[in-house]
């Protein structure tokens, strides 16, 4: 199947696979090629750099991790704007007790590559971006100080995402029980 795909999917394909496990300094463009199926020149055709490729893959995660697993899978788990915040961590607890749990790439990537990179800058952008998300389901839910909310929020998943690294497959159903006593700090006083 992955050789009926176009050689630019079977490139992409092979890389996210490979820095989703392994990072990016430890994946060589050779080993890309090999898994893809693909010559150099239409690597490099494709993808002008290792760095582009990499451009390439952060993007690819954010469809299919942040907005496709994460997000759509909290919208689709909660009724209220509070419970979706609050499916986050289910989302997190189902995807920290799979096989291919790989930790979060753009934290990976930002750590790697830091902050002064174009790599790490482009990282820290989709984790705003994840941030961007919590602080809407916040508004969304009726929260005050909405940024606030969203930061100390990302807070916990990343936390709970290292925590699962480290081998606590349960640390989702922790990160959650803080969320809650996130949302009672947040929420606007009755009037």
């Amino acid at each position: 199947m992955q050789a009926e795909l176009p050689p630019r999917e079977r490139i992409l394909n092979a890389a996210y696979e490979l820095f989703s496990q392994r990072g990016i300094r430890d994946v060589g463009v050779e080993e890309i090629m090999a898994r893809s199926g693909v010559a150099k020149a239409t690597l490099y055709r494709h993808f002008p750099s290792k760095d582009a490729l990499v451009l390439a893959f952060l993007a690819r995660r954010e469809q299919r991790w942040t907005l496709g697993m994460v997000e759509a899978g909290a919208r689709d788990r909660g009724r209220t704007p509070e419970e979706r915040l609050l499916a986050l961590f289910d989302v997190f607890d189902e995807w920290f007790h799979r096989d291919d749990f790989d930790g979060c790439s753009f934290v990976n990537v930002l750590l790697e590559m830091r902050w002064g990179h174009p790599l790490g800058r482009a990282s820290i952008q989709y984790l705003e971006n994840i941030r961007a998300i919590v602080r809407s389901m916040a508004e969304e839910a009726g929260l005050r100080d909405t940024d606030s909310f969203a930061r100390s929020w990302h807070i916990l998943m990343k936390g709970s995402i290292i925590s699962a690294a480290e081998g606590d497959a349960d640390a989702a159903r922790r990160a959650q029980a803080m969320a809650r006593t996130l949302i009672e700090q947040h929420r606007r006083p009755q009037s």
